[in-house]
């Protein structure tokens, strides 16, 4: 890599993960089957959530969002993360990383905000299953998607404007394979991070809040679906809700995790694999844990993938 005047260029150098231009690669080819991998899953989500008239309800509306915001947030950074590895070039421009940074963190709290909703959207077909059309209308889901990816760019706005308001005084190395906001902040050398400091105590609030949304969620689900009489009932529900709550507590963890603990000033495994299990993992595993736990997703798929025939959509979401 080119390693001259790193100091004073306007642009960033991204380490990535090696020096060594065989592991470089393997990186690079690995990064692209997961990310094609990723791709395949969700969008297969996205079609047969679209296009099947039995996968219209208000979790699969749901669920094709999320899937979206998924093929979103895992192409923010893995394809430019495979360009550096193959290309032996980890050169990022302050614009390109600028527009990285408010992507990636819009798309990042809107997933929070989206796994909210889904948890809600399971307590009201759970928990009041007489009323739940009433509750879950097309015209409140639509208005809680709208409102998930406004409140995400109003926190990519607040975290891109507080980042980049810092002077950047070391040299511009970042021990990641992305602009990552923490590694950013090393290399300010004075106090002007703490707008960033300020955005971040106020966005943790905020997910602390969804977080609490969601166990009380959970635990009113669990109290009802303990009191199911039919076993039948008590093992879909557990199967549909059970894979919800892994999700959300595992990305809700990572990227708590991620962003508080102290970064290193030579980079780690253990920091690139913490970096991995929010950016990338969540993306992958959502369409596995999705598609392999609900028999009517995996009955779509089969028809997708085998020719069968949709029939037209009548949906209850007929927005969708």
């Amino acid at each position: 890599m080119i390693m001259t005047n790193i100091s004073s260029m306007n642009g960033f150098l991204l380490m990535g993960f090696s020096d060594i231009r065989e592991l470089q690669i393997l990186h690079g080819l690995l990064f692209l089957v997961v990310y094609l991998l990723t791709l395949t899953g969700n969008l297969i989500i996205i079609i047969i959530t679209t296009v099947d008239q039995h996968l219209q309800a208000p979790m699969y509306y749901f669920l094709k969002q999320l899937s979206l915001l998924d093929v979103c947030i895992i192409s923010v950074t893995v394809p430019q993360s495979i360009d550096n590895s193959l290309m032996d070039n980890g050169y990022m421009s302050q614009d390109q990383c600028i527009l990285q940074v408010f992507i990636f963190t819009s798309l990042a709290w809107s997933e929070v905000a989206l796994l909210t909703v889904m948890s809600y959207d399971r307590y009201a077909a759970i928990c009041f299953p007489l009323h739940y059309e009433v509750i879950m209308n097309p015209r409140k889901c639509q208005g809680a998607v709208i409102a998930v990816w406004l409140s995400g760019s109003i926190s990519g706005i607040l975290f891109t404007t507080a980042t980049f308001s810092i002077t950047f005084c070391k040299a511009k190395i970042i021990h990641q394979f992305f602009c990552d906001i923490p590694q950013l902040l090393k290399l300010s050398c004075s106090n002007d991070y703490l707008g960033v400091i300020g955005v971040s105590g106020f966005v943790s609030v905020m997910a602390f809040m969804c977080f609490i949304s969601i166990v009380f969620s959970y635990i009113h689900i669990f109290s009802t679906v303990l009191r199911m009489p039919s076993v039948e009932g008590r093992s879909k529900a557990f199967s549909t809700c059970l894979p919800h709550l892994f999700v959300v507590s595992f990305y809700l963890f990572m990227s708590i995790f991620a962003f508080l603990k102290p970064t290193s000033d030579s980079p780690t495994a253990f920091d690139l694999m913490i970096s991995m299990f929010y950016t990338v993992i969540p993306p992958t595993l959502n369409p596995i844990i999705y598609g392999l736990r609900n028999e009517a997703m995996k009955e779509a798929c089969r028809k997708l993938l085998l020719g069968g025939q949709f029939t037209k959509k009548t949906s209850y979401l007929s927005f969708c």
